[in-house]
């Protein structure tokens, strides 16, 4: 019989150890040459894969969903704005708004959280820099235009607020005092480093969402007053220029 020279086939240590050792797996044989072994290429499992972005349609259908809900529970508040009411406007069914957004609550707390989501990206205005002037005029600048270009967003806010916020404390405490605290620690450092005057900034900041906030929930009595149908740019910004000079005063050493 010939003598065999070198490692033996991969086929072999197969056979051998399938019939001495059953059950062991086929390519996974102890001792194999890796060279013999089998390697296989693992699958991806199928939630590896990243999840569609919404297509642009329903991205504009929900936008517009959302604007006339802001409308409707700016005037009619959140019991007197109905499903039916909202998507009657925006030629739809009340079933088919419901594929947006499955309940009135719902469809509410989205509105809220955009309202929301503008007002903390004004507040960040204010840590923008390091001059407590131009600071707070940014601050302020910001609020008002969001008052002018949004009153309904700030009515909605406005009448959650008034009713105890039954529907939005949980957001209102997560979201906003995190920020309001962030802002009085900008404040206290200014004051630390003797550029502003020592006050209670968590006070400051409530009067100043509170003036600028009356330009959207009172603009319809302030322009009234001023006997024109509704304020205009010129009246944001000589409001602007007052309330300026009040909290830079106030601030002031």
């Amino acid at each position: 019989m010939s003598q065999c020279h070198g490692e033996p086939p991969a086929k072999f240590y197969q056979l051998v150890i399938s019939r001495v050792t059953p059950g062991v797996a086929r390519g996974t044989v102890p001792g194999m040459p890796k060279a013999a072994r089998r390697t296989r290429t693992p699958t991806p499992p199928t939630d590896a894969v990243a999840p569609r972005p919404p297509r642009a349609a329903r991205v504009e259908k929900e936008q517009a969903i959302l604007r006339e809900a802001e409308a409707q529970f700016a005037r009619y508040g959140f019991e007197g704005a109905s499903l039916e009411s909202i998507a009657a406007a925006l030629g739809l069914s009340r079933h088919n708004l419901l594929y947006y957004f499955p309940s009135k609550e719902v469809l509410y707390r989205r509105v809220l959280d955009d309202v929301m989501t503008q007002w903390l990206a004004g507040m960040g205005e204010l840590a923008v820099g390091d001059d407590p002037e131009s600071g707070l005029r940014r601050y302020i600048a910001a609020k008002l235009r969001s008052s002018r270009e949004r009153p309904d967003g700030s009515a909605v806010f406005t009448q959650e607020i008034i009713a105890g916020a039954p529907r939005y404390a949980d957001a209102i405490t997560t979201r906003v005092a995190p920020v309001l605290a962030a802002d009085v620690r900008v404040f206290d450092r200014w004051a630390r480093q003797g550029r502003i005057a020592r006050l209670d900034f968590r006070h400051l900041m409530f009067v100043i969402w509170a003036v600028t906030q009356a330009y959207a929930d009172l603009a319809p009595q302030f322009a009234l007053l001023l006997g024109k149908p509704a304020l205009d740019r010129a009246d944001f910004s000589a409001a602007q220029a007052v309330i300026e000079r009040l909290v830079l005063r106030g601030v002031a050493r």
